[in-house]
């Protein structure tokens, strides 16, 4: 399984260093200095909506999860999931247009269409994680007179971390690459270059915004898959 683990991080990491390479030598130095402030601009404010959506959608889908795994609520888990899941039944653009319709237009609107489209993974995951755990384990737990609070923060979540977190890189993952779908709507990302590069068939835009999007969304998933290897090692998952 490690080594499983290993060569799908090792394939990542080419797939990045690929992408990387081919942006920076398929495009010509003058290209880049034309593009270099709306790259950085534009990253900066990628980021930011990724960043805010995604501060929101854990800090919702977190407790969420641990609530409905929560024996009183388990039987009922499965309607709340379809609550949570709006964001991903229906399209990311209807999403966006529903958004903008109840809020207006701009960041705000993006964010809270971003956040409704990480939710569900978040909340699921969290779910499975702490529902699937050995009764044993819990029995184990309880047998050592831990209060409820203390088996949860000591026992439960540390278990059910890998799962977890796995939710949170769907989430993430989902999060970046539709966020540059905020251009429609009056934010700024790197909509801004994929989609008049598509209109105006500028492919050099198009290469620049998609390659960018694809760099951020590899190298989120890497880091947070450093996290998953760091808490494994220091015995926390």
């Amino acid at each position: 399984m490690h080594k499983r683990a290993f060569s799908k991080r090792s394939m990542i990491g080419l797939i990045l260093a690929a992408v990387a390479a081919g942006l920076i030598y398929g495009v010509s130095p003058a290209v880049w200095s034309e593009y270099r402030e709306d790259l950085l601009y534009l990253g900066r404010q990628h980021l930011y909506l990724v960043g805010a959506s995604m501060a929101l959608a854990l800090a919702v889908g977190l407790p969420s999860g641990v609530l409905l795994s929560r024996q009183r609520l388990r039987h009922s888990a499965e309607h709340w999931m379809q609550i949570f899941n709006i964001g991903n039944t229906l399209p990311p653009m209807a999403v966006l247009a529903l958004a903008m319709a109840l809020i207006g237009i701009g960041d705000a609107p993006a964010i809270v269409a971003l956040f409704l489209a990480s939710l569900l993974p978040i909340v699921r995951n969290t779910y499975a994680g702490l529902a699937g755990l050995s009764p044993a384990l819990l029995e184990a737990a309880d047998a050592l007179g831990m209060t409820p609070r203390q088996r949860l923060w000591r026992v439960e979540l540390p278990n059910a971390f890998p799962v977890m977190l796995s939710g949170v890189r769907v989430a993430l993952a989902l999060n970046v690459g539709t966020a540059p779908l905020a251009f429609l709507i009056g934010a700024s990302s790197y909509g801004e270059l994929i989609f008049p590069g598509i209109y105006l068939n500028n492919h050099t835009a198009l290469l620049l915004g998609a390659g960018a999007t694809a760099l951020i969304a590899l190298a989120l998933d890497l880091a947070l898959a450093g996290v998953g290897r760091l808490a494994a090692a220091r015995g926390l998952a």
